[in-house]
């Protein structure tokens, strides 16, 4: 049975929670809507002032202020994100799709990512007031420290997500240069503060795992332990497929991290969103909580496929498991 979090119950800060607008987070997200529409912004703005959880926003800078180590990461990835782009060059370099996009396999090799994909840009996942004109847009991931990780909710976890970002930083910028030096206008993309691009459905898209029920990509290879970046291009990449490992019906019999979350932010059960039904963590529980552990992370840590070595194998008994129940049913 799984062990249910000795940090409940979880009491807010007054302090955190005198900020709270008069709006649920989780009607902006859409919770409960039938139709479909595009996101709106609900945290992570680049200026907390246009929204309306932007005072809680600013807590959160306030309670990571606390421990200097914060504001020395936070620093070095913003050095990051304000480094200069190499210069567009004059001529386009040329390749065939496919070429271009296994090209990409170099910055893993560099150990500059883990993980890359490609997908063709829908406006869907741009949120909404903004417009993405690029038509491919490149996914990268960078994979989490189990051993700091693992150390959810404390501080030696914040900081190594704090660390992941300017990785995923830094990925973007690398990629966005090797192909600006290429003769290809490219845009990087860096979270946590994303602006106009939802990064989960095209890393959904692009083949980097499935939705898991915290609400995080589950990767076969590297569980739900890592972080996103992204660059926007015209640049003639081919696209890679999406992944099936049978992740969304594990998670359905899964309760390690629904019973692992402080402030019961997680569903048994998927919710309708925006006219989709998916997986879906409640923001109003969920936030005060990370808000308060400098981004809690406990969800990501405790899932099964993110343990060292564990992944690949439940792949692959997830994967000899459907083998057999198409076995009988071809009979």
């Amino acid at each position: 049975m799984p062990r249910v979090s000795p940090l409940r119950p979880f009491t807010p800060d007054p302090e955190q929670m005198a900020r709270w607008p008069d709006l649920s987070g989780n009607a902006v997200n859409g919770l409960g809507e039938d139709i479909l529409r595009r996101a709106r912004m609900v945290y992570w703005a680049p200026d907390p002032g246009d929204i309306p959880h932007g005072p809680l926003q600013m807590y959160f800078y306030a309670q990571s202020a606390r421990d200097p180590r914060f504001a020395k990461a936070r620093a070095a990835r913003q050095e990051i994100l304000d480094a200069p782009l190499p210069p567009l060059a004059q001529t386009r370099v040329q390749r065939a799709p496919k070429d271009w996009t296994a090209a990409l396999d170099g910055f893993v090799g560099a150990g500059i990512c883990e993980l890359t994909g490609v997908a063709e840009m829908r406006q869907d996942w741009v949120i909404e007031g903004h417009e993405i004109a690029q038509r491919r847009v490149i996914m990268l991931g960078v994979q989490h420290d189990y051993d700091a990780i693992a150390t959810a909710p404390g501080p030696s976890a914040g900081m190594e997500v704090m660390a992941q970002y300017g990785r995923a930083a830094l990925a973007a910028k690398t990629v966005a240069g090797w192909l600006r030096q290429d003769g290809w206008e490219a845009e990087p993309v860096t979270g946590p503060m994303t602006g106009a691009l939802l990064m989960i459905p095209p890393a959904l898209e692009c083949g980097f795992g499935e939705l898991g029920k915290h609400g995080s990509i589950i990767n076969p290879e590297v569980g739900a332990s890592f972080r996103l970046s992204a660059v926007l291009t015209d640049a003639p990449f081919a696209t890679t497929p999406r992944v099936e490992a049978g992740i969304d019906g594990f998670c359905a019999n899964c309760r390690v991290c629904e019973d692992a979350c402080p402030p019961e932010a997680l569903s048994p059960e998927k919710r309708r969103v925006r006219g989709d039904t998916k997986w879906y963590v409640d923001f109003d529980r969920c936030l005060p909580f990370f808000n308060q552990t400098h981004g809690c992370a406990i969800c990501i840590a405790v899932c099964p496929w993110s343990r060292p070595g564990v992944g690949p194998n439940l792949a692959a008994k997830l994967a000899r498991r459907a083998g057999r129940i198409e076995d009988k049913e071809g009979r």
